[in-house]
Parts: structure tokens; C-alpha cells; sequence
């Protein structure tokens, strides 16, 4: 393995919306992401983007978190105005993961139980549907490629997968995403929608490094097992990871 070290070089991850889609810890994901790409070796350049900010030139890694109805509501017209922004960094297999209000605004409505149509971009072919059931509580799901994924879900909107989203796991306990189907999130290229907070990626290491080392890959050429790179049981603090994901999954509904 070589010696040598990408210190010096930087990912630019943006947060979209923190100011207003940022409940259930859904921050974590974006120091999640921080604190593996300085494990790494690489210069993480952190960003963030609210409505009326100008959207950043150079983007390696998006992430977006959840938000109530009036929330989505207050970015609605902001998104659809940086949509063709978005749809061209999908296209470029840029890495992203969106949770729960951004997960269903990547998709193509969220309608409201009230009738209230909140129009989303389309990068993934979901629809969501808001019901009078809640479906809240810890979810344990399988994927063939990131292993058992471990959160937590509270959301009344059901989403339903069209023919172009592939769902990101088999829900095992919970629900995911709707209450008929047992498939929880959904995935397009690189793009990754899921309803669970908790927030998910340090529970679920290996969807953040797929977004790290996707995004290395796409900037650089590299795999992040290209330097010194360890495995996850070489980082530091992999007993406190696998501790919360043996707490979450025992924990009841």
C-alpha cells in the first residue's frame, strides 16, 4: 500500500437547506461526513446553501436533511429554481443523500393530507402522499450493498417508488417508506433518498463511505484505499458505531 497521503486535497460537501431542513440530528450527517473525510486524509470544505444564496460552482458531495410541511413550503420556489443545477450534478454522479422532506422534494410532488401540492424536482421518480397514520420509530432494513442500515423514522407522507428509483434496502423491522411494500428509501445513480434520521450515517458508516469514495473517485480517480486509507475497524471510535446500531435495532417500535 502506498505511503504517500492526500493531505491537501479537498472534497467540497454542501448541505442544502440547513437553516430549514435540519430536524432530528439530520445535521450529524453533514459532521459525519467532516470528521470521515479528515479519518481519510482529505480536506473537507463544508458548505451550506439557504434560499437567495448563490449556489456554489464546485460541488463533490451533497447532503440535505428533513423539515416540517411549512418548511418545505418556505424552500419550495428556491429549489425548483437551482432544479436544472441539481439534475446536472445527478448526471455527473455527483454523490448526494437526501432525508425525509428533502427525499420526497428530490422526488416528484409531496401532496399534503390536506390536498396541498409541494412540487419537488424529479431526480428521483418518488411521489409522496401525506396519510393520517404516522409511522415513527426505529427501522432496521437490509441492502445487498451497505449491509444492514439502522434509523429512525417519523413521518405521516408515504412515498411510492416509480419505474426509474430502485428502493435502497428491504425494510425488516418498521416501515420505510409507506406501509404497504417494505422497501425503504430509494436510489438513482449516485443519489440516495431515505427517511431515517437518528441522523444516519453514524450509525450506517458504509453509506458514508460510499459517498466519500464516490466522490473521490469522481474528483480525483482514486480509491480511498489508494493512500493509507483503514479499514472502518481501524477508524477511530468503530466500537461506539457498532454500539448504537445494536442499541437502535433492539430497541421496540
Amino acid at each position: 500500500m502506498s505511503s504517500e497521503t492526500p493531505a491537501g486535497r479537498p472534497i467540497r460537501v454542501l448541505q442544502l437547506y440547513p437553516r430549514d431542513m435540519n430536524i432530528y440530528g439530520d445535521f450529524g450527517n453533514a459532521l459525519v461526513l467532516k470528521r470521515r473525510l479528515q479519518w481519510y486524509g482529505y480536506d473537507p470544505v463544508m458548505l451550506t446553501y439557504d434560499p437567495g444564496d448563490e449556489f456554489p460552482d464546485d460541488v463533490d458531495l451533497v447532503v440535505g436533511g428533513g423539515g416540517q410541511d411549512s418548511g418545505q413550503d418556505r424552500i419550495q420556489a428556491d429549489l425548483l429554481s437551482i432544479a436544472d443545477r441539481l439534475h446536472a450534478l445527478a448526471a455527473e454522479d455527483v454523490p448526494m443523500l437526501m432525508i425525509c422532506g428533502l427525499y420526497q422534494l428530490f422526488g416528484h410532488y409531496f401532496q399534503t393530507r390536506e390536498g396541498h401540492r409541494i412540487e419537488g424536482i424529479g431526480v428521483l421518480d418518488v411521489t409522496t402522499h401525506g396519510t393520517d397514520r404516522r409511522l415513527i420509530g426505529n427501522v432496521v432494513s437490509h441492502s445487498e450493498e451497505f449491509g444492514q442500515i439502522i434509523g429512525y423514522e417519523n413521518h405521516s407522507g408515504q412515498t411510492w417508488l416509480g419505474s426509474e428509483a430502485q428502493p435502497l434496502a428491504q425494510v425488516l423491522t418498521g416501515e420505510g417508506n409507506n406501509d404497504e411494500d417494505a422497501f425503504e428509501g430509494a436510489r438513482h445513480r449516485n443519489v440516495i433518498g431515505s427517511y431515517l434520521h437518528g441522523s444516519l450515517l453514524p450509525k450506517n458508516p458504509a453509506i458514508a463511505d460510499f459517498l466519500i469514495g464516490t466522490a473521490v473517485q469522481q474528483k480525483y480517480g482514486e480509491s480511498l484505499r489508494a493512500f493509507n486509507a483503514p479499514a472502518d475497524s481501524a477508524l477511530p471510535m468503530p466500537e461506539l458505531t457498532e454500539k448504537a446500531r445494536t442499541s437502535a435495532a433492539a430497541r421496540p417500535r
